[in-house]
Formats: C-alpha cells, sequence, structure tokens
C-alpha cells in the first residue's frame, strides 16, 4: 500500500495523518502534505496508520524536517510504535522532532 495523507485542522494544531508505507513511492505525497501545512507554527506527523518506513522513508522525513526547520515551523510526532520510536532515537531524529508519549493520542 503506497502512502496516503489527510491534511486535518484540530483546535488550531495542524495534523497531517499518514496511512501506508512510507519509502520510495511516499515522496510526492509526503511533500505535497506538507506544503499544504508549512504555513501553521506547528505541523504533527501522526504515524498511527503507517504500516512499513524503510531507509528511504526515513531520508524523506529527514527532508520534511529540514524544510520545515528552514520555514521555522516546529514539528511532533504521533502515533510511533515502540519499534518506529527506537528508529527515531536511533536515528537522532528525535532531537530534532517533539515525540509525543506513547499513551498520548494524536492530537
Amino acid at each position: 500500500m503506497s502512502l496516503t495523507t489527510q491534511v486535518l485542522e484540530r483546535d488550531g494544531d495542524l495534523i497531517i495523518a499518514m496511512t501506508g508505507r512510507i519509502d520510495r513511492d511516499a515522496a510526492a505525497e509526503l511533500e505535497s502534505a506538507y506544503s499544504a501545512a508549512r504555513t501553521h507554527a506547528a505541523v504533527e506527523l501522526d504515524f498511527a496508520a503507517v504500516e512499513y518506513i524503510n531507509s528511504t522513508g526515513i531520508a524523506l522525513i529527514v527532508g520534511v524536517l529540514a524544510r520545515a526547520r528552514a520555514d521555522g515551523v516546529r514539528l511532533r510526532a504521533s502515533g510511533l510504535t515502540p519499534h518506529y520510536r527506537h528508529i527515531f532515537e536511533i536515528t537522532r531524529l528525535s532531537d530534532f522532532i517533539e515525540i509525543a508519549p506513547s499513551d498520548e493520542q494524536p492530537s
């Protein structure tokens, strides 16, 4: 299943809800979703329905992070499984993207 995204606004927060796989085929979808969100001060990336992230997908997330930093947008990740939370920690993504606690539901 390729990646699909939905850009939602809840209580003034902007959320990019992602479903499917974050891999090389996800680049255009992720870029489009971020472009729609970049005018907000903070964006939450909701990974709750993401089935798979490979190394290329991690690189795509790093690209979104780089754009967000250049745009002055704060990124937050929610819905990460323990496995992907660990990947974010060992790749040091968690140093630059706020990670919602595991027991916290997406905003």
